[in-house]
């Protein structure tokens, strides 16, 4: 059965995994069998299909396509995590900006115009099933991807979003709300100390990227339903005034695992 790539906002998108990890191998910062386990994960198997020269239907793992990449003129990843009315991080053609969309999310070549878009399997019973991934290579158009910000300006949007949602969810009244909330809560502190990024990324983008994962988290509390706001009427408004902090936390996000290709050294 297809699953969407975006299903559990406390877990790192599988495109921030091939993002941080094929920048860290394509920048020396690590080797193959590394980066490929960690793009991985916990999942079963990852597949990348469709490279330019490849014949049709042809299959290969992670460590085989990115050193592929390399030898094509890779010099890097880019992340994009785009959602509706918001393309960040593409840069076109319509047909691969709608499958990153339906996914939530992909990745785009440095110095070669092509990007994957993840298609995620979940087989087996409830309480036992996995996950195999297959990336969709395409051509994509080149240019700079939209509205991605300078690690510098995702910091400065962060400090004022942190300040901004604390307000907003104190109004809502999360910490209020009960044990469901409280739940939610502990899961992302628990969550909220795995490694983050991949070896050579800057401190500023771990910062970063710390920072936009507490209000994914946060937000995803909020519009789970936790909270003193209940109806479908307070629910709708709910969203409506959180939805520009969701942006933000996307811009960082993009932000921080680009930044081993967009920021100087």
């Amino acid at each position: 059965m297809p699953a969407s790539t975006t299903d559990n906002p406390y877990e790192e998108p599988r495109s921030g995994r091939l993002t941080a990890w094929g920048n860290a191998l394509l920048g020396g910062f690590t080797s193959p069998d590394q980066a490929a386990e960690a793009v991985l994960g916990a999942d079963q198997s990852h597949r990348f299909t469709g490279l330019p020269g490849d014949p049709d239907g042809e299959l290969h793992s992670p460590a085989w396509a990115l050193g592929r990449l390399r030898s094509l003129g890779a010099t890097g990843l880019r992340l994009a995590r785009p959602a509706p009315g918001h393309p960040l991080g593409l840069t076109g053609p319509a047909p691969f900006n709608a499958a990153a969309l339906t996914a939530g999310e992909a990745v785009l070549a440095v110095g070669l115009p092509i990007g994957f878009v993840p298609e995620i399997e979940v087989y087996g019973p409830q309480g036992d099933q996995g996950v195999r991934v297959l990336w969709r290579c395409s051509t994509v158009n080149e240019g700079p991807p939209a509205d991605v910000p300078s690690l510098h300006e995702a910091e400065r949007e962060l400090a004022d979003s942190l300040r901004e949602t604390t307000r907003l969810l104190t109004q809502l009244d999360v910490a209020g709300a009960g044990p469901e909330a409280v739940r939610a809560l502990t899961e992302w502190r628990r969550r909220g100390h795995t490694e983050l990024l991949a070896p050579g990324y800057p401190p500023r983008a771990v910062r970063v990227l710390e920072s936009a994962r507490q209000i994914t988290a946060l937000l995803a509390i909020a519009l789970d339903g936790h909270g003193a706001a209940v109806s479908a009427t307070e629910m709708t408004a709910r969203r409506e005034i959180l939805a520009p902090l969701g942006r933000t936390a996307r811009r960082a996000t993009a932000a921080a695992y680009n930044a081993l290709v967009d920021e100087p050294r």
